[in-house]
């Protein structure tokens, strides 16, 4: 459905994107995830051909950006961060100038506004003035006329930008219903929108992507980046700290704290999770501690983030 190889722009001398490629296929709901200023918003207007890259190659549903940006176009519903909303009309009124735009004809017209005034939940506020609904509506309202021609994909930008906690929610919870059988790609900055809503997540640093994939299979890519935590019983805290220190499996201790009762509670970092688990097995057993406890921990999406993201790492 969507396939970019190599894409590139350029504003002036700056980057905005550095040759990144990616492939989203069919009922994905693909996340991109990066701070402000990190090329999600320039990724977003090169595939849905708002603008073209300097570099690269993007096609949208077999039509080339390049050579058929109408069709591209005609695939794609977009909703851009700020929804083009012309706040003087009503939502129904709004909704039939999209249809004007997207050239639905008359005889399918009541059907399409019908469709997604139920699907995104708009018939309280149907005729009311944009400028008097709230900011959840507005958004619900962009996402309508994103989909009205029933697009095959979908392209949303921070589509939760300024709402609510509970208007939040209550799109996000659209945006899953919607994604069961469309193709979405969706921007952010915020980690819980990805771990809530996306099947994939694409993360951005200084406009390359950096990783790619399922929470669990960036984790598994990122060596040195497993995590134990354990309780140990010892009476040499001390000797114990140092020799844990200096085991090769271990990166970094984390956290080491004694307590009276001769335990230790320990949080670290290991090079690999099966190897350096039977590493901290044989090492207990070697210096005379008893290991009480010792749970393996998953990496979150927010040390992936903050990790990849100031340490400037790319791939």
């Amino acid at each position: 459905m969507i396939q970019a190889e190599g894409i590139e722009k350029k504003y002036g001398t700056f980057k905005a994107v550095d040759d990144d490629s990616m492939s989203i296929g069919r009922g994905e709901i693909v996340g991109l995830l990066g701070p402000n200023g990190a090329g999600k918003t320039t990724i977003m207007k090169i595939l849905t051909g708002y603008h073209l890259p300097t570099k690269g190659t993007a096609v949208i549903n077999s039509h080339d950006v390049y050579r058929e940006p109408l069709k591209v176009k005609e695939s794609i519903g977009y909703l851009p961060e700020m929804a083009p909303l012309y706040t003087d009309l009503t939502v129904l009124e709004y909704l039939s100038f999209i249809c004007d735009v997207r050239k639905i004809g008359k005889d399918k017209r009541k059907e399409s506004i019908d469709r997604v005034i139920s699907e995104c939940g708009l018939e309280q506020v149907i005729n009311r003035p944009i400028d008097k609904i709230s900011k959840g509506y507005k958004q619900r309202t962009g996402l309508a006329q994103a989909i009205i021609h029933s697009p095959e994909i979908l392209v949303l930008d921070e589509p939760t930008s300024g709402l609510d906690p509970n208007q939040i929610i209550e799109i996000r919870k659209l945006i899953q219903k919607i994604g069961k059988d469309k193709t979405i790609i969706l921007s952010t900055h915020i980690l819980q929108e990805v771990e809530a809503v996306c099947n994939r997540v694409l993360i951005l640093n200084q406009g390359k992507i950096a990783a790619r994939g399922t929470t669990e299979e960036i984790r598994r890519e990122m060596k040195g980046d497993f995590r134990f935590s354990l309780e140990l019983k010892s009476d040499a805290p001390d000797k114990t700290r140092g020799s844990l220190e200096k085991l090769d499996a271990v990166n970094k201790i984390m956290l080491f704290e004694p307590s009276q009762k001769g335990n230790i509670d320990i949080r670290l970092s290991v090079k690999d999770e099966i190897s350096s688990g039977e590493a901290l097995f044989d090492w207990a057993v070697k210096n005379n501690c008893k290991i009480l406890s010792m749970i393996p921990e998953k990496v979150s999406l927010e040390d992936i983030f903050i990790k990849l993201t100031t340490q400037g790492e790319a791939k």
